[in-house]
Parts: C-alpha cells; structure tokens; sequence
C-alpha cells in the first residue's frame, strides 16, 4: 500500500539545487551576451540594421519546441496509464488465483480465504477506485480483507496449499501497490503549468505574425493549431489521472473475479455467512 510518506514531495538536494542554479545562470547570461552583442557588436558586421531575424522567424522554433515538449509528457502519461491498467489486471489475476488456490484448502480455511477474496474485491471496487478518481489515493477498505487473509494463511501453515497462497498474495499485493503509485499523476505540476504558459505564449506569437488583411485562412489555421494543441494538452491532464476523467480505467478485471468468487462461495454457502456487505464494509458482529 502507497503510503503518505511515500507520496511526499521530497527536497532538492544540494546536487540538484547547484545544478538547477548553474541552469538558470547561464541561460541568463547567454540572454544578457545576446542582448549586448545585438546592441554593440552588430553594428560593427553589419550595414543595415534593419536585417535580421523577423518576429515570424523565431516563432517556428518555438512552436517546434512546444510540439516536442507536448508530445513528450503525452508519452510519459500515457505510459503511466498503460502500467495502471496492466495493475489492474495483474491484481485481479493474483485474487482470483488465490481464490482457486483456497479449494485445496480445509473447509474452514477456504471458506473464510474465499469469503475475505470477495470482500476484498467489493472494497477495490466500491470504496478505492473512486477514492484514486478523486485525488488519486487509496483507501484502508480493502486492507481490512487483505489482514484478514494474511491471518487465515497461518492456520494452514506447513501444508503444500500454504506456499502458494503466500506467491498468491504477494503477487496481489505488488499490484495492488502499483496500481495505487500510477493513480497518482505522473506528470508534476510545474510541469504541465510550464507547458500551458509555452502553449499560451507560442499562441499569441502565432497571431501577432498573422497579416491584418487577407488573413482568413491563416486565421482558421492559427485557430485549428490552437484548439489541437489545447486538445493534446487536455488529453495529457486527462490520460495522467488514469482512474479519473473521460479516459480512464474501469474496473471491470476486478468486478469480474468478485463475480466469479461470489459464485464459487455461495457453491458451498449463503450469501448472509459474506462477513461484508455488497461495498466490502465489514458487518457488525
């Protein structure tokens, strides 16, 4: 389970302050020698001081640089999504195991492992996955059936049945951890802030170069241009909170092995002998 001091942002260390201080310096220098050979030196190479670089020609670097930079971090979250999913799955493929591992079990050890299985599912589904759609946290439901199970293993151990349930289990649990690391977003905030501030300033230097007459469809490209970059950007905030917005992970994986447990649990037993009701909340004794 990931922790909130797990989540914590940490501190540059020195290192990384030294190197984002030396960054910054030189790019401030470099501004300044540009500035101050543009005011003294040029002169002196050239006749006309009118020739140069016009504001159109700078722009296109510039729109080159926001293009990578967006196609970049939209790699970078959609590879954050495409692990959540594989989580996802992989957690619901070790519950199921573990719930056809407990039929070698005793009665009384497989009843109470196949009955934790399909609490644990309804807590994923019902009580975490719209905690990690809302702020990208876990929550402690799913714990509870998690103990639980760990507890049941210990009457079972030194029988064959007992290391497979423990592979079982740690599988579970790693992809439960992964699946909760990858609902928090992958991109920082500066980040994505930084790349609104360079999408808004590529925008407007776009429509300062555009001719004030005979410009209808250099206007429709600049607003074409301005609405797929908006897009992209849109799409990266979106695909970065994988259990949340319009492109998101559903949990069907773990809705269907709590439907297979539930089916196998009730071969044998009632549903009334669930110690949890249908959101994985454990009943009152």
């Amino acid at each position: 389970m990931i922790t909130a001091d797990s989540r914590e942002r940490r501190d540059l260390s020195p290192a990384q302050e030294v190197s984002v201080v030396l960054v910054i310096v030189v790019a401030a220098v470099a501004l300044l020698a540009g500035l101050a050979a543009n005011r003294f030196l040029r002169p002196r190479l050239m006749a006309d001081d009118d020739a140069g670089m016009a504001v159109k020609d700078l722009v296109g670097p510039l729109l080159t640089l926001t293009v990578l930079l967006l196609a970049f971090v939209l790699v970078t979250a959609n590879g954050s999504y495409g692990k959540a999913e594989v989580a996802s799955r992989g957690e619901a493929r070790a519950l199921d195991q573990l719930a056809e591992i407990a039929e070698y079990a005793p009665a009384a050890e497989q009843k109470r492992i196949q009955a934790d299985a399909v609490c644990y599912a309804r807590a994923v589904r019902t009580q975490e996955w719209p905690a990690m759609a809302d702020d990208g946290s876990g929550s402690a439901a799913p714990s509870v059936w998690s103990t639980d199970l760990r507890h049941s293993f210990r009457d079972l151990e030194g029988k064959p049945v007992f290391g497979m349930l423990i592979a079982a289990d740690n599988k579970r649990s790693d992809e439960r951890e992964e699946r909760l690391t990858q609902a928090t977003a992958s991109v920082p905030s500066a980040i994505f802030w930084f790349l609104l501030a360079t999408l808004t300033i590529t925008v407007v230097a776009l429509g300062v170069c555009l001719p004030r007459r005979n410009n209808r469809g250099q206007l429709i490209t600049l607003t074409v241009i301005t609405a797929l970059l908006t897009t992209t950007l849109c799409i990266i905030r979106d695909v970065d909170r994988p259990f949340g917005g319009a492109i998101n992970v559903d949990p069907t994986a773990i809705a269907e092995v709590e439907r297979q447990a539930t089916r196998d649990f009730l071969t044998h037993h009632k549903l009334a002998d669930l110690p949890c009701d249908d959101k994985g909340i454990r009943r009152s004794v």
